[in-house]
């Protein structure tokens, strides 16, 4: 799909990644690009501004790990305000295996929140008009490190949900896929705890391997969204957009 004229939700749309992937969106001409975000970074929002005067950027303050209802309240606002959203990104996470709970909390529970917050206001069966769910993983949720088996379990965790959310597309309308950045220059790998101290030194070990920019992650990003294709799992590594083949597709005849 062509983002021309397309209002887009970023959840955590000032990190790393997040902020250069707004600036690739903006290039492509999005009408309102609206960032939710713990952070409260008005010069980053400035900077991502300036890319693209045209566009609409606003900002409001998010947090992921609020229920459901919460998310449902701040979403009716910005539905009442926009009318027509046609991509929620869930872009937050973290990699820490010291922090069990909320790795999960932030990295699955709280994009599973997001995502349900927004089905009412696309589900067709209450007349909605469908959108699409971009859900960021990793190549961790298929290929993972074992020395954070929480981290790459939780975004095991994010392929699977949103494969399901994809299969479900004929009955609500709303379209899912998952785009899994390879290891990036980012701030979460420049040093991070394993799992139980089993290896002290992963982080520069990880760090060892060929590594993108957040900038070719970004593009790769962007293109994803362009593609809009319903249950891709697409690779983003080293500056590449690549399809990954999960395993068989088992279709429930319950």
């Amino acid at each position: 799909m062509g983002l021309a004229n397309k209002t887009i939700i970023f959840v955590a749309g000032l990190g790393c990644i997040g902020k250069d992937t707004c600036k690739a969106l903006l290039k492509r001409n999005v009408k309102n690009l609206i960032i939710l975000d713990r952070l409260d970074k008005p010069e980053i929002i400035d900077e991502i501004k300036k890319v693209n005067p045209k566009s609409n950027v606003t900002y409001q303050s998010y947090d992921v790990m609020a229920p459901v209802s919460e998310s449902c309240k701040q979403l009716a606002k910005i539905f009442a305000k926009y009318k027509k959203v046609d991509v929620l990104v869930n872009g937050a996470g973290i990699l820490d295996d010291h922090q069990i709970e909320k790795t999960i909390a932030i990295n699955f529970t709280g994009l599973v929140n997001t995502t349900t917050a927004i089905m009412p206001f696309w589900d067709i069966r209450n007349g909605g008009p469908g959108g699409t769910v971009c859900n960021i993983g990793s190549v961790t949720g298929f290929n993972a490190i074992y020395q954070v088996p929480v981290y790459s379990a939780s975004k095991a965790a994010v392929v699977s949900f949103t494969q399901s959310i994809a299969k479900l597309s004929k009955i609500t309308g709303v379209k899912a896929y998952t785009v899994n950045p390879g290891i990036t220059a980012t701030s979460l790998v420049q040093s991070f705890n394993s799992w139980l101290d089993v290896e002290p030194c992963v982080a520069q070990k990880l760090l060892e391997h060929p590594t993108q920019t957040t900038e070719q992650c970004a593009e790769s990003f962007a293109k994803a969204i362009e593609r809009d294709e319903n249950g891709a799992l697409w690779k983003m590594d080293l500056g590449t957009l690549e399809p990954i083949k999960w395993t068989i597709h088992w279709d429930s005849h319950i």
